[in-house]
């Protein structure tokens, strides 16, 4: 999984270099998929430090379709409500095409106040519109027409073209950790994608709980999962011993935790208090944030160690480990632990 912080040059928007950042994500997505890894995940972001080059997981999935050879593709997530699902359809449709049916995304409800500059009056509502277009989605996918108003103001029947290969899109929902969405996703049959970061196990055995009740006794649907997925994203760096990986993660993985705080305090549709902390309060708790992560729930350490969270995610309840690479460090980096990971995949096979 990519979701990356990166510079953004200062003053100067030149000094971000972004294509190169392009380049790194072409070359460890083609690493993973010589390596073996089964999907790799692209969000969608934008104006913000936190995911900055992501604004469109589409066509960069359109550019991972051509430089791959099997790996899936997948939005991690696609904001439904900043777009028509009509044209959420036709885009994925494109890259399944192009991949010959490796097309996959999660779907969020959004958050953040600033990036619904792109459809302001889709805000506040924006949980109900995702539930909404989640079955409606899945119809155009299918091939079915549905009606939509047309620039004259009429209805009209279309159908989105062109035509995928996969005859149902692999959705996902994507929880922040909310109960209600864990129980929504079960009842839509989709898989879940969530984070570990953040949340305490017992919370997550819970609500992988409630998720998979609900996916049993929901009825069938169109398009619907053929089971319930359940995908945890952590960040993810494996070295030859523990006290190397902290002492190499340590800063990067502490200045992203702290642009993620400071987005949250820039978030104008969320009343929670962040806004008002000091820098000082801001280290300290990216530093309390770090420490809790290496002790439970962070993909990091040495092979022994990361093959032990990754044993107990499987335990929990989890399908699939999202292994968020890019939080600070250098390509030839991550490719190195992309080898280790793919030794602990194949030993837990």
């Amino acid at each position: 999984m990519f979701f990356g912080s990166y510079p953004t040059g200062g003053t100067d928007p030149s000094g971000a270099d972004h294509a190169a950042r392009y380049e790194d994500i072409l070359a460890i997505a083609r690493a993973a998929d010589r390596l073996g890894f089964h999907a790799v995940w692209t969000p969608e972001r934008h104006f913000q430090q936190v995911g900055q080059i992501f604004p469109s997981p589409p066509v960069l999935s359109a550019a991972l379709a051509v430089a791959t050879e099997r790996i899936a593709l997948r939005a991690g997530s696609a904001v439904l409500p900043l777009h028509h699902p009509l044209r959420v359809a036709e885009d994925w449709s494109v890259v399944d095409n192009l991949s010959h049916g490796r097309a996959g995304l999660s779907v969020a409800t959004g958050w953040h106040s600033t990036d619904f500059v792109l459809a302001p009056g889709h805000y506040a509502d924006r949980r109900e519109r995702a539930l909404r277009d989640i079955p409606l989605l899945r119809r155009l996918w299918a091939g079915e027409e549905a009606e939509f108003t047309d620039g004259t103001g009429r209805r009209v029947a279309v159908r989105p073209q062109p035509r995928p290969v996969q005859p149902a899109l692999p959705l996902w929902m994507t929880s922040s950790g909310s109960p209600a969405t864990w129980e929504a996703a079960g009842r839509l049959r989709t898989g879940v994608l969530a984070a570990t970061v953040g949340q305490r196990r017992e919370d997550l055995a819970e609500r992988v709980h409630t998720y998979r009740e609900a996916f049993a006794a929901a009825p069938t649907q169109t398009g619907e999962s053929p089971a319930p997925t359940v995908t945890l994203m952590t960040h993810a760096y494996v070295g030859r011993d523990d006290a190397e990986v902290r002492s190499l993660v340590a800063d990067p993985l502490k200045d992203y935790l702290t642009s993620y705080v400071r987005q949250t305090a820039a978030n104008r549709g969320e009343d929670n208090g962040v806004a008002a902390l000091t820098a000082q309060t801001v280290d300290r708790l990216a530093q309390f944030a770090f420490e809790r992560y290496l002790a439970w729930g962070g993909l990091l350490g040495s092979p022994g160690t990361c093959h032990k969270l990754l044993a107990d995610l499987s335990e929990l309840g989890c399908d699939e480990v999202a292994c968020f690479v890019d939080f600070g460090l250098d390509r030839d980096r991550i490719i190195d632990s992309l080898h280790r990971l793919a030794d602990i995949g194949k030993d837990l096979a």
